[in-house]
């Protein structure tokens, strides 16, 4: 609940400050509208003053690839399908090197307009140098420097009317000019986008001879390089007695592959015929078990005889089943059994024989084959190394037959496209001479003259006011001085007469200016409830901050409830017998301390309801006068006589009469002059009120502009009550 408070408290004053600086923009809105309408003038003076300015404008399209004869865009250099191509050619139109082909071609240099124009700065820069010959001056230039400079500056300020405005997303540029000529702003900006197009062509030229002449010097050293790599060639071969060395080598490739694979098939015959040997080897005496060998079984000559082994055999087991063993055909089965056993026997002695015979010619066709085999790769390897030379020379003359066929076309291109190029661009449109100028654009500047001196104007019074720490409201009073605000008096009008103003109290045509008064005095009445209030000094800071019309007007305003008395106690510049038109030699409060006269006789009864005691005669020691004893026996006597007692004093920071009288008083009331006493000077004479033991009970605004402070608290503050009052009697 209390941050909301806090929150709201915060807002609230945001607001009010808002309400501030408007307050202080409208206070000063007349010196604001006076400032902004002299400087609009003046502008408007040098704006009408100055030459109108016409602008011209071509527009060239970019080509994005140029036509050639031949295409030699390798030559040049450039790639026109870039994005950056577009930007060089852009900046290539700024350049200085264009911008001096038109320069030298309109002969600039000598142009009316172009020449150096004098100037209110230059005129009183060199005024200030006449008259003060001791500072320090620009060293002469030679003749040749002098026209230097001059070119370069003129060079500038032509280079300074040149814009170029690329078209976004298009190959278009605009080029433009201005100038007070329409028709050399014309003239100029058609002869910009011509010079760009003439010193492309003329780059290009100049880059296609320089290529063409090197081209050609390159081309006899690419000539003799060849040809001394093309007899090398040749007189390898002569010595080598070359005529295929492709066909040479692939032949003498699959030659050692047939050998690589003859030995391997022969190492696999040699290690079946070894392993076989060996199993036989084995048994060789062991029949039976011979006979029995898969790798013995499964020969051909083996499995022949074992068939007709097998179909004996059965023939002898049928005519054993019918003959005895006696029988001639028993007989003569068995014999062709034996024989056919016994040419088993044989064959399977013939094969291993013949396994023994075939493993040592495997291993002797191995040997042969291996032998065959290194004599081959040997050959090969010199063959080799002659295909190797062969090939780096013949890579050699490649090369450079390639290079040579090369330059000698990018030559030949060169000179044919030599003489034919397409600009890089062209005009899509001249300019036209422009008819309406478009500098200076009078009514923008004058209408931005007048919004920005407003602004100026708004923002020297807003620091005005920021550095302005005088006393301007009541609510100052409370924020600036930290101390309470007794009230305000408002500001008469200054067309009022001297006693027309003293005696404003009672004009009914001033009632605001009346019941501000008694609003001090009902604060002060309200103040002194618990305690006596008869002796109230009215003192200031300064002079002239209307510390006497206070006290006439709050005496007034006592006077109609209390018997009042009125003190003069500025003895060095009494001015209550004059607004009083009392006269001047009346004895007063001087005389009566000083004992020169009586009390009675220095009291003048009842004007205007109030009884006066003037400052009477001068004295010349007032501090002394006013220290001693004898002011605070009348103080008291006088305390006896009336309810209430207004004292008029000097202003606090002019002399110590004051600060003397304020601890004799009940009351001190400071009287501050609106919008014109500094802060700190009155929080100075606050302390030294307080150092002298003063009951300062409070400070009142003095002439107060009420009509400002109603546009700040709003219509309906107590301000403008009186005013909004007073509107129907005005009208009846």
């Amino acid at each position: 609940m209390e941050s909301v408070n806090l929150q709201e408290q915060e807002n609230r004053e945001q607001v009010i400050d808002l309400r501030k600086t408007f307050m202080v923009i409208m206070a000063a809105k007349w010196r604001i509208l006076l400032m902004a309408i002299m400087v609009t003038v003046l502008v408007g003076v040098v704006v009408f003053g100055m030459p109108k300015v016409y602008r011209a404008t071509s527009t060239l399209l970019i080509e994005a690839q140029q036509a050639q004869a031949i295409k030699i865009e390798e030559v040049y250099g450039f790639n026109s399908m870039q994005q950056e191509y577009y930007l060089t050619q852009f900046e290539i139109i700024k350049s200085r090197a264009v911008a001096e082909r038109v320069f030298h071609q309109f002969n600039i240099l000598e142009h009316p307009e172009f020449q150096g124009k004098s100037s209110l700065t230059n005129d009183l820069v060199k005024l200030i140098k006449s008259a003060l010959p001791f500072l320090p001056s620009e060293p002469s230039l030679d003749q040749e420097a002098a026209a230097a400079r001059k070119m370069t500056k003129t060079l500038n300020r032509f280079i300074d009317r040149i814009s170029v405005s690329p078209i976004r997303r298009t190959q278009l540029v605009q080029i433009s000019f201005e100038s007070e000529d329409p028709k050399l702003a014309r003239d100029i900006a058609n002869a910009l986008g011509q010079a760009y197009i003439e010193s492309q062509l003329d780059a290009r030229m100049g880059i296609t001879q320089k290529a063409n002449t090197w081209l050609g010097g390159r081309l006899e050293e690419l000539r003799q390089r060849l040809e001394d790599s093309e007899k090398r060639l040749e007189r390898f071969r002569e010595d080598n007695n070359l005529v295929d060395v492709a066909g040479i080598t692939s032949l003498d490739a699959r030659e050692l592959q047939q050998l690589t694979d003859d030995i391997t098939s022969a190492r696999s015959r040699k290690a079946q015929a070894e392993g076989l040997w060996q199993l036989l080897e084995r048994y060789k005496n062991n029949y039976q078990r011979l006979q029995s060998l898969p790798e013995v079984t499964s020969h051909p000559s083996i499995q022949n005889v074992r068939r007709e082994l097998i179909t004996v055999e059965r023939k002898v087991s049928e005519l054993a089943q019918v003959y005895g063993p006696k029988h001639p055909k028993m007989v003569a089965a068995q014999a062709e059994l034996k024989t056919v056993q016994e040419n088993l026997r044989r064959q399977i002695q013939e094969l291993v024989a013949g396994i023994q015979k075939e493993l040592e010619s495997a291993d002797q066709n191995l040997v042969a084959l291996e032998q065959q085999l290194k004599e081959a790769r040997s050959v090969f390897s010199g063959l080799s190394s002659v295909e190797t030379e062969y090939r780096r020379l013949q890579r050699e003359v490649e090369t450079n037959r390639t290079l040579f066929d090369n330059f000698l076309g990018r030559q030949k291109e060169t000179e044919v496209a030599g003489d034919f190029n397409s600009p890089v661009a062209r005009f899509t449109d001249f300019a036209t001479m422009p008819t309406d100028p478009v500098k200076p654009k009078r009514k923008l500047i004058i209408l931005l003259a007048f919004v920005a001196s407003v602004g100026l104007g708004m923002v020297v019074a807003l620091v005005f006011d920021a550095l302005n720490d005088t006393v301007k409201s009541p609510k100052d009073v409370e924020t600036l001085l930290r101390h309470r605000a007794l009230g305000y008096i408002p500001r008469l009008k200054k067309r009022l007469a001297q006693k027309d103003k003293t005696f404003a109290f009672f004009d009914d045509q001033q009632k605001m200016y009346s019941e501000a008064v008694r609003s001090i005095r009902t604060s002060l009445s309200l103040m002194a409830l618990d305690k006596p209030l008869k002796v109230i000094e009215v003192t200031s800071s300064l002079p002239e901050e209307g510390k006497s019309t206070a006290s006439l007007n709050l005496a007034f305003a006592f006077s109609s409830l209390e018997k009042v008395l009125l003190i003069d106690a500025d003895m060095r510049k009494p001015t209550v017998a004059s607004r009083l038109e009392l006269p001047p030699y009346q004895a007063g409060l001087a005389d009566c301390i000083g004992g020169t006269e009586e009390l009675d006789d220095c009291i003048i009864r009842d004007v205007r309801g109030i009884d006066v005691m003037p400052a009477g005669a001068v004295p010349l020691n007032p501090l002394e006068l006013l220290s001693g004893d004898k002011l605070s026996k009348l103080l008291a006597e006088l305390s006896s006589r009336y309810d209430k007692i207004i004292i008029d004093t000097p202003p606090v920071q002019a002399v110590s009469d004051a600060l003397v009288i304020a601890p004799k008083a009940d009351a001190v009331v400071l009287v501050v002059k609106a919008d014109s006493t500094r802060s700190p000077v009155v929080q100075h004479v606050l302390a030294k009120l307080h150092q002298a033991h003063a009951r300062v009970y409070g400070v009142v605004v003095n002439q107060l502009a009420t009509d400002k402070q109603t546009s700040y608290y709003g219509g309906s503050s107590e301000y403008g009550y009186y005013q909004a009052y007073e509107q129907p009697a005005d009208k009846a």
